[in-house]
């Protein structure tokens, strides 16, 4: 018998913002869903983001990895795993965390916008999103 899908989503941790994209009910695809704004307040932003997980009904949120690009984890994927561990403790035990390799996420979904014709300011609005939603995707279609 096929499992049900898994309803996740996916985190692209900045500096100044937070992209989230999710997974809706079919689990085929990633759309891009909110950026949250940095508050200065690690603690804050995690408990923002568990309210979105338990609005959609999430049951993993997947966090990029940001590896080197020779496939070692740098200090910006070791403080991505430390946030990680943020995040995985703010949700509990009901909902899973997981790392995923980001690679060139903000790249593609840089290309994608330009693609579709969106400029500067809009885009640099949305791409934390796009980049969750790459991210989300790939993990998607790896399971």
């Amino acid at each position: 018998m096929p499992r049900p899908p898994t309803r996740a989503i996916g985190v692209d941790l900045g500096t100044k913002r937070i992209g989230i994209a999710i997974s809706p009910a079919d689990a085929a695809v990633a759309v891009p869903y909110e950026v949250l704004d940095r508050s200065g307040d690690r603690a804050r932003d995690h408990r923002a983001l568990a309210g979105m997980v338990a609005d959609v009904g999430a049951e993993v949120v997947v966090v990029g990895l940001p590896m080197s690009l020779d496939g070692s984890e740098g200090p910006a994927a070791v403080a991505a795993r430390t946030e990680a561990g943020e995040i995985s403790a703010a949700l509990g035990a009901s909902v899973r965390v997981e790392m995923y390799d980001e690679r060139f996420t903000t790249v593609t979904a840089d290309q994608m916008l330009a693609s579709q014709g969106v400029k500067g300011p809009a885009r640099r609005k949305i791409i934390d999103k796009v980049a969750a939603a790459v991210i989300l995707q790939s993990w998607l279609d790896g399971q």
